[in-house]
């Protein structure tokens, strides 16, 4: 079976009940229903505009959660699209859910708008598939590690910021305790175990925690053998949601990072990744040279 094996998908009811729900889900959830009716109804965002008498642009920034929704605004396209009136009337609260501020706004300071997105993704999803090639990835990171990638990778920031990443790092790694949490799929170069981030001691720990990790019953963790080929020489995560979503991959470098949505981009990096699920070691294989490696820094 695939890595990426869509299992069935829950109700949107089932996710606003979680209350890890997140507003980014919910708006691109809204946005996405708001696409298909009026595809449905063959309404143009040009009329669909002049329905709420604004710039026709806006109507695709809605349906592409890029924007705060207005609960009129949202109404008023349900019932030009035609869409059963119990649905309208149930929008209202969904459009308030959406523009909750998520729990990582106040750590603004340190969040540039382009990871916020990634954030706020993250607390939504039901599997996130990540493969990393220099470092530990984030969401195994412990506090220790994290500080000492903050402090190479902020080289002018003081140690109150560098503490602040660190405390927003600790805090997204939450979602993965929660009892209907996300399932992480970690596949991570060989390098990386032999790559000193800090002092042994910090290494040390480090694996320590990911050998524990490897125990979690929604974490998978494998290992790539060195020498493996992929042109994937970047980080990559791919997003699956819980409602019908389509897959998001994220792709970040030092400044910035691109988010793919469309089905012939996340078919590529899912045709890249998925033979990584086979052709690393397995998790039985990973836990194992994990214990070894460990053996390095006592």
């Amino acid at each position: 079976m695939s890595a990426l094996s869509r299992p069935g998908i829950p109700s949107l009811d089932r996710m606003l009940s979680d209350p890890g729900s997140s507003p980014t889900v919910l708006r691109l959830t809204i946005g996405s229903r708001l696409r298909k009716l009026r595809d449905a109804a063959g309404i143009t965002p040009l009329q669909a505009s002049e329905r709420i008498r604004c710039h026709y642009s806006k109507i695709s920034r809605m349906e592409c959660g890029k924007v705060p929704l207005k609960v009129c605004d949202v109404q008023d396209l349900l019932e030009l699209y035609g869409a059963d009136p119990r649905e309208a009337d149930a929008s209202a609260d969904l459009v308030e859910l959406s523009n909750r501020s998520g729990w990582w706004e106040r750590y603004g300071s340190v969040v540039p708008d382009w990871f916020d997105k990634l954030i706020g993704l993250q607390e939504g999803a039901s599997v996130i598939w990540t493969y990393e090639v220099l470092l530990v990835p984030g969401l195994l990171q412990t506090p220790e590690y994290a500080f000492a990638v903050a402090r190479e990778g902020f080289p002018l920031a003081d140690r109150l910021e560098i503490e602040a990443r660190v405390d927003l790092r600790v805090e997204r790694q939450k979602i993965l305790s929660r009892s209907e949490g996300p399932r992480l799929w970690a596949l991570f170069d060989s390098g990386v175990l032999n790559r000193h981030i800090g002092s042994p001691e910090v290494m040390y720990r480090q694996i320590s925690h990911m050998i524990n990790l490897s125990e979690h019953p929604r974490i998978t963790l494998q290992i790539v053998p060195e020498g493996f080929v992929i042109t994937a020489s970047t980080p990559v995560t791919l997003i699956r949601f819980p409602v019908d979503l389509p897959d998001i991959v994220y792709l970040e470098n030092s400044f910035d990072a691109r988010y793919l949505d469309r089905e012939k981009e996340t078919a590529h990096f899912r045709a890249l990744l998925d033979p990584l699920a086979t052709t690393a070691y397995s998790p039985e294989t990973t836990r194992s040279k994990l214990l070894d490696a460990l053996e390095l820094y006592r």
